[in-house]
């Protein structure tokens, strides 16, 4: 018989490899942006070029995760994990000699993308909920989460270092190769089985649960809340891609070094280590739902105070590590309110449609911040769509149906 301590350092251990393995698929993904000035000077593609192949991946990384996850579902996820690490670390270095719109959009936009979608939130949350209760879900998300965000805390000051000291080539080529260490991570989130069906967390999906995939999908799509949940992520997405993309432009239009744009976006990934693991504490204890409204809320805000102060280098460090807190760290209380909704059994795959909303969002993220500087010169009236979306998202939160926590007991088994 396991050990209560054996099986905690089991979870510990299960929960540590997601978050590096996370930690690496989104530092690369999220360091992209640095490269599409120096990819323009070097290269003589347009930036509305480069913001397209940009874009194209942030959709593919949306669309690839509920096909991916239906198959860790069904099959297990450590093949998933693995294809994704050979994909991306492929996509990478084949961008440093495709070097056209065309194969940068097939390099960066579908191949790095398809594979960091395979080590994205959606199979890695979904591959831990199963191998925990219920009560310690919120957390594991959060966690999880914030290894994400420790990856680009991590890969965004280091990559403009090396593109500054080495070039653009060096830089991503080394990027390619950090990306190989999800190799070995994979083996230690799945073994190489089946997934092991969950309980349901609700009876309305347990009936789902009976007829399989098909059936909980049917449900999942006629469900307003679930519906409610993809608008939602739809404008996290933009204000996801927008940032991660276009900061570096809008430090260069604001007249500032390039390592400012490097430490913004550490900035960035730092404060939502800390919003992650915040959200993921305050989803045991209050509605996840006030939690995610909360955090769109404040997007809006911080954009509207952004657009009304002078321009520096202290504005934007503190636009970037306030949008930061809230970053990707309404990942925890969204996956959360799906597996409320139709429990864990396909969790990968209903959280990855999910995904698919936040990336179309994503797409038009990327790409319209790149025709808004090319037509108007500045990105001002993406940061005020940017704000009128936030403001909409909240609203969204309130009508999503969401039971009352269950008692919290007294001590909380390992």
């Amino acid at each position: 018989m396991t050990s209560p301590a054996a099986s905690s350092r089991a979870v510990w251990a299960l929960l540590l490899a997601s978050g590096a393995l996370l930690a690496i698929t989104m530092g690369a993904r999220m360091s992209l942006g640095l490269f599409v000035q120096p990819l323009a000077a070097d290269t003589g593609e347009s930036l509305v070029a480069i913001s397209f192949a940009l874009a194209v991946g942030q959709l593919v990384w949306g669309l690839v995760q509920p096909l991916f996850g239906a198959i860790a579902d069904q099959r297990g996820a450590q093949g998933v994990l693995v294809l994704g690490g050979v994909l991306m670390a492929a996509g990478l270095a084949l961008a440093t000699v495709f070097t056209s719109g065309l194969g940068l959009v097939v390099c960066l936009g579908v191949l790095t993308s398809a594979g960091a979608g395979a080590g994205a939130f959606s199979i890695l949350i979904g591959a831990t909920a199963r191998q925990l209760p219920a009560e310690r879900r919120s957390f594991a998300a959060g966690l999880i989460n914030a290894g994400g965000s420790a990856g680009q805390l991590l890969f965004a000051p280091l990559v403009q270092a090396a593109i500054t000291a080495f070039g653009w080539v060096t830089a991503m080529l080394g990027v390619a190769v950090s990306v190989l260490a999800t190799l070995p991570l994979a083996r230690r989130i799945a073994p190489r089985t089946a997934a092991t069906p969950a309980q349901p967390s609700s009876s309305a999906a347990a009936v789902a649960a009976d007829g399989g995939l098909r059936a909980q999908l049917g449900q999942a799509l006629r469900d307003r809340s679930y519906r409610l949940l993809n608008l939602g992520f739809f404008t996290c997405g933009v204000h996801v891609a927008f940032l991660v993309t276009h900061l570096p432009g809008e430090v260069a239009l604001c007249g500032l070094p390039g390592t400012v744009a490097g430490r913004a976006l550490a900035l960035v990934g730092a404060f939502n280590i800390a919003g992650s693991l915040a959200a993921g504490w305050l989803g045991q204890r209050y509605r996840l739902k006030h939690i995610l409204g909360l955090m769109y809320l404040s997007r809006a805000v911080l954009i509207a105070l952004y657009l009304a102060s002078p321009r520096s280098a202290l504005g934007i460090y503190l636009l970037a590590a306030g949008l930061g807190f809230t970053f990707l760290a309404t990942v925890p209380p969204t996956a959360g309110l799906v597996g409320k909704l139709f429990g864990t059994r396909y969790l990968g795959t209903l959280f990855g449609l999910t995904l698919v909303s936040h990336q179309v969002g994503g797409f038009f993220g990327a790409w319209l911040g790149g025709v808004t500087i090319s037509r108007f010169g500045d990105y001002g009236w993406m940061w005020i769509a940017d704000m009128g979306l936030a403001l909409l998202a909240a609203l969204f939160c309130l009508p999503v149906r969401e039971a009352q926590l269950p008692p919290r007991p007294a001590t909380q088994p390992a």
